[in-house]
């Protein structure tokens, strides 16, 4: 009834410690890659590489967009501005005082009577 297990002793400790060891040193120095378990799976490992360079791939394109995307933004916003300005200098040039003032200077006045249209019919 009492038996002890000694294989989960101290000793298969140190035994994974070994392996954990010997993985970092082969590694390190390259043994894995000639593993067959690596050959054979080569295909595999070649596409996940291609899919982590596409993805930091799009994530730089996607840093451009958004520079460019702020920059058009901006661009906008000063033509709007100067839309506006541009409008508000009409207005106030084609208000009717001013056109008398002009029309004034080339000995013109204005007319005091409505005008009239006069339309024909076919």
């Amino acid at each position: 009834m009492g038996k002890v297990d000694k294989s989960s002793s101290g000793t298969d400790k140190s035994v994974k410690s070994g392996k954990d060891v010997n993985a970092l040193t082969q590694i390190l120095n390259g043994e894995f890659l000639t593993k067959s378990f690596v050959l054979n799976n080569l295909p595999y490992i070649f596409f996940i590489i291609l899919l982590l360079i596409v993805f930091v791939a799009k994530g730089y394109y996607v840093k451009q967009l958004n520079d460019e995307i702020k920059i058009n933004e901006i661009e906008l916003n000063q033509n709007a501005a100067e839309f506006i300005e541009s409008k508000t200098k009409l207005e106030e040039e084609t208000k009717r005082y001013k056109l008398v003032e002009k029309l004034q200077e080339l000995e013109l006045k204005e007319s005091l009577n409505a005008t009239k249209v006069i339309r024909i019919k076919k």
